[in-house]
């Protein structure tokens, strides 16, 4: 499964959110975490890191990932929109109370329809 995650704050938070979920164990172990870059404007010398790709394996766990990333938020003095993105389905963490936890959570563990095996 291919999760995007972005961050609505500078590219550096971005970047620190990286650096979070690669130091998680529970993250890191099952999943592989990329920053991708949006393709340079015309006359810009380079690309902006805008996403960070999340390739996951069978042994996932998406309540550690959504711990992880609300964690990490918890941190931020600048309290930054997390956008999660699975397929079609957007997915937006603002306030990080169970609630919101627990429904990001059960969006990501519902098969998307291209992934949903065939009867």
């Amino acid at each position: 499964m291919r999760v995007d995650v972005r961050v609505t704050a500078e590219a550096d938070e971005l970047r620190s959110l990286h650096s979070w979920l690669r130091e998680d164990i529970d993250v890191r172990r099952s999943s592989s975490l990329t920053l991708q870059e949006q393709p340079p404007a015309p006359g810009q010398m380079g690309g902006l890191v805008d996403v960070i790709q999340l390739v996951t394996d069978n042994g996932w766990s998406a309540a550690s990932f959504v711990v992880a990333l609300a964690a990490w938020k918890r941190t931020r003095p600048q309290d930054p929109r997390i956008e999660i993105r699975r397929g079609d389905t957007v997915i937006v963490l603002t306030q990080c109370t169970e609630d919101e936890i627990d429904r990001v959570v059960r969006a990501l563990e519902t098969p998307a329809e291209d992934e949903a095996p065939e009867a």
